[in-house]
């Protein structure tokens, strides 16, 4: 049977992601911290660690890949609008802005689908906290089970 300490402590686990506002990469630090401290008080707080950890390692891959795709498109568009042949006198040098290509208009979007992404991730772990709260068990979607 749960006591309510540990749904307390369920609760942070999660809850302490938004360390990262104070702290760089405290959605990595806080997690496992509070983890390691409590995973062999219950089975409770070491599944709800587990799951939180291994949410943030999938966003992490998810924004790596994203990243990786977005910003070849966001240079080729920055780099193909400048006329970079004209540098030979330097009192002529003239930078040729062009139209915008559908390249910036893609790696935009993605940038959007990052914003989206990272609401979405701010609602998830405020769910998975209150589910936490409640004693419930919850698993993240779009996650990948690394630590099992």
């Amino acid at each position: 049977m749960l006591d309510q300490h540990q749904k307390n402590i369920a609760t942070f686990i999660h809850l302490s992601t938004f360390s990262r506002f104070i702290v760089p990469f405290g959605n990595f630090l806080g997690p496992v911290v509070m983890w390691i401290l409590h995973k062999e008080k219950s089975k409770f707080l070491d599944y709800h660690g587990k799951q939180i950890i291994n949410f943030q390692i999938s966003l992490l891959i998810y924004a790596l890949i994203l990243g990786a795709i977005s910003i070849p498109f966001i240079l080729w568009s920055f780099f193909g609008g400048f006329d970079f042949f004209n540098f030979g006198n330097f009192p002529d040098f003239h930078l040729v802005f062009k139209k915008p290509s559908a390249f910036l208009a893609l790696a935009g979007g993605l940038g959007v689908l990052g914003i989206i992404a990272f609401i979405v991730e701010i609602i998830l772990i405020i769910v998975a906290s209150l589910a936490a709260r409640d004693g419930k068990y919850y698993q993240y979607p779009f996650t990948i089970n690394f630590i099992k």
